[in-house]
This record gives C-alpha cells, sequence and structure tokens, in this order.
C-alpha cells in the first residue's frame, strides 16, 4: 500500500517562523539575540513589598517559564500554557480537575503511564474510570452521561496510530457538558491543531518531539479559550510545585526553534519508509496512518493537515523472541523508550509495558528520527534479514 502524501497545509515556513519568533525577542537589558536565563529561585520586592517586575518566588512563575509557555500557547493557538516537570505530572495537573463521584472516559489505546494514572490513583479518589475504543464514535456516545467530566483521548495513539475523530468527538462530550483532553504528543502543532476542531486542552511530553534531543524530561497543557479553566491550572501548578526548573524552560525554547524543520525532515523519512516496510516480506503488518491501507488514513487526510507524524509500529512475522531479535540487529536505530528525538530509535513496547499489556507481542516501535532515510533503510534491511 502506497503511502499518500498529506494535503496542501498551512505554510510550514509560517510554522517554522513561529517556532523562532514566538515570545522571542532581543533581550531588552543587553540586546541580546538569545534569550538569557534566569536561575534565581527568588525576585526582589521593593520597599512598599510590592513586585512591580511580575516575578516574585521561582514556583510561581519565572521569566524563562513564561516565555516557553507563551511561545506553546501561540503554536497551539490556545490562550495559556503550563509548563511542568513531566508529561504524567502535566496528566495530573488535568486530572486534579476531577473529584469524588464524577466520571471520565478515555480510550483504550494509549500511553500505558496514562493508563496507569487512571487505574491506580484516579480510581483511588473515587472517580469512575471507563475505557472505550476512541475510534468508534458510539462507543464515545454510549459511555458518555451527565457525571462525565472529561473525555481523554489520544491521536495518534500509541501504539497502533489509531486515529480518533476529535471533531466529532468533541461534539459528543460537549453535548454532556464534558470537556475533551486530546494527548497530541505523537503530532505536534506541526501535524494537527486539536482546537480547530474543538478540544477543549492539550497536552503533549514535552520532553518527545518539542524537546527532540533526548535530553529534556518535560509536561506540557495548552488551555484553548477558557481562562476560569486556565486559572485553575495556574495554581494548581503553583501549589503541586511540579513545574519545569529555569534551565530547562530554557533548553526547551531553544529547542523549539528547529521544530518545524525536524518535523518535516522526520514527517517525510517516515513516510518513505513506511511504504517500504508495508511491502516487506518480512513483515505482517504496517502500522502508519500514511498508509491509504491505514483505518484512520481518511480521517488523518483532514485531521492531520501538516503530515502524519514520525512513529511506525511494525508487527514482524513471529513471536517477541522475533520482534526482539530485529531489534537487537539495528545499528543505527538505538535500543531505546522514548520517541520524538533526532536519532532513531527502536523498541520493544510489550516488554516495557509489561504484565497486561494489550500491545502485541511481535511489535516493534519506531521513532524516525532527522538521519538520511536511505541509511535508515539499509539498517532496517540488514536486521530483518
Amino acid at each position: 500500500m502506497n503511502p499518500t502524501q498529506p494535503p496542501t497545509a498551512p505554510s510550514p515556513s509560517a510554522f517554522a517562523t513561529r517556532c523562532v519568533h514566538a515570545a522571542q525577542q532581543p533581550d531588552p537589558a543587553t540586546g541580546a539575540i538569545v534569550a538569557p536565563m534566569h536561575l534565581s529561585t527568588t525576585f526582589e520586592r521593593d520597599a512598599d513589598g510590592g513586585y512591580p517586575r511580575g516575578w516574585r518566588y521561582g514556583r510561581e512563575g519565572t521569566p524563562n517559564r513564561s516565555a516557553l509557555e507563551a511561545c506553546v500557547a501561540e503554536l497551539e493557538g490556545g490562550v495559556a500554557a503550563f509548563a511542568f516537570s513531566s508529561g504524567l505530572a502535566a496528566n495530573m495537573a488535568v486530572l486534579e480537575l476531577l473529584g469524588p463521584g464524577d466520571r471520565i472516559v478515555a480510550a483504550r489505546e494509549g500511553y500505558h503511564g496514562t493508563h496507569r494514572q487512571l487505574e491506580e490513583i484516579v480510581r483511588r479518589r473515587g472517580v469512575a474510570v471507563e475505557f472505550i475504543d476512541a475510534t468508534d464514535a458510539r462507543q464515545i456516545e454510549r459511555a458518555l452521561d451527565a457525571r462525565t467530566k472529561l473525555l481523554w483521548v489520544e491521536t495518534p495513539a500509541n501504539p497502533l496510530l489509531s486515529i480518533t475523530d476529535l471533531a466529532r468527538a468533541a461534539d459528543l462530550a460537549h453535548a454532556v457538558g464534558a470537556r475533551v483532553v486530546c494527548d497530541s504528543t505523537f503530532a505536534t502543532p506541526y501535524c494537527q491543531r486539536p482546537f480547530e476542531f474543538g478540544v477543549d486542552l492539550v497536552i503533549h511530553s514535552g520532553t518527545k518531539y518539542f524537546g527532540g534531543h533526548s535530553d529534556i524530561l518535560s509536561g506540557l497543557v495548552i488551555v484553548r479559550d477558557d481562562p476560569e479553566l486556565a486559572a485553575r491550572l495556574a495554581e494548581w501548578q503553583s501549589l503541586a510545585g511540579a513545574v519545569l526548573a529555569p534551565f530547562d524552560c530554557w533548553l526547551l525554547r531553544r529547542s523549539i526553534t528547529t521544530l518545524g524543520l525536524r518535523m518535516q525532515r522526520q514527517c517525510a523519512n517516515a513516510l518513505e519508509l513506511a511504504g517500504w516496510l508495508d511491502a516487506h516480506a518480512a513483515i505482517e503488518r504496517t502500522l502508519y496512518p500514511g498508509l491509504a491501507g491505514h483505518p484512520g488514513h481518511a480521517l488523518a487526510l483532514r485531521q492531520m493537515p501538516g503530515g502524519f507524524g514520525a512513529v511506525i509500529s511494525i508487527c514482524v512475522h513471529g513471536d517477541a523472541a522475533r520482534a526482539l531479535g530485529v531489534a537487537a540487529r539495528t545499528e543505527l536505530f538505538r535500543r531505546a523508550t522514548s520517541l520524538g528525538g533526532v536519532e532513531s530509535l527502536i523498541e520493544h513496547r510489550a516488554s516495557v509495558e509489561g504484565p497486561g499489556t494489550l500491545t502485541p507481542g511481535n511489535l516493534l516501535r519506531l521513532s524516525i528520527g532527522i538521519e538520511d532515510p536511505r541509511d535508515l533503510r539499509a539498517d532496517l534491511a540488514r536486521a530483518l534479514a
């Protein structure tokens, strides 16, 4: 099955320009083009006790964090963003919106860390959790009721790359007064902007594509258009304290300057490799929304105008031992958990998720980097031989 080119998208150069310039101005004190780091944990008060410069204490806010959050909010098209110390910390900020007696409906396919939070923390707090196939609008509609406060989806989803219809999901959730949360880590705002389809909150593991170099642990929450909701998240961010440190904020903002360029190359590499893998005799099936045979391909064409992402999952012919053997033979593809970095990674997902995983034992998840696609193809060809 041949991969399909994405439709005409908003100008990649426009996105690249925003990546460079959003919330990024020369330092007014020195004229430095590169924003300075402000590592101070506390800020001076005036003689009358006020804080006219706007900063008081590092847990509550720092210049570097504010610049990063303003940049991310602009890229997603939201009114506010919040940076946390990890993706799971970002999840918890949103899950704290729930109280005893509330319900959350969540996609069955998704990051296993999110599922563990829902099963081991959220349920313990008296919140009902129901998992559904989020690609089936009928299941979403049946699961939603008046007690449902959140509908949590992930698209493309980890690790089978399923696609959820965000506009339909938002319509169904809003009809019962629930908010929609979309984990858009695999897509980034380069490929898809969930707010344009009615989503209320977007979550990213900033560790992945926003960081892009496998050296910054971070999480991001973005609010579409609700100032009251933004205020609640800001309060939680300050009181819970799982904030992103100034140096990490500075690093993450620096990485974002190349997000558009990296995504353009990584998506192109993935599209090329997916077509080749789909025809390979050693592969049972290739899971990538850019392939015409993918169940969510038609929806991805509409919903992901910037591209189909840079994660491919493959199921090799054979069992888990066969899949692990393929991963053991790669040289350019590093055997490591995570995704979104400039280097390509290969991972046997089921063994990472452990007992109870729903991931097939013969599945390998590939995170495609910025290397020359011919080299990546040759590396996989050797491993699959």
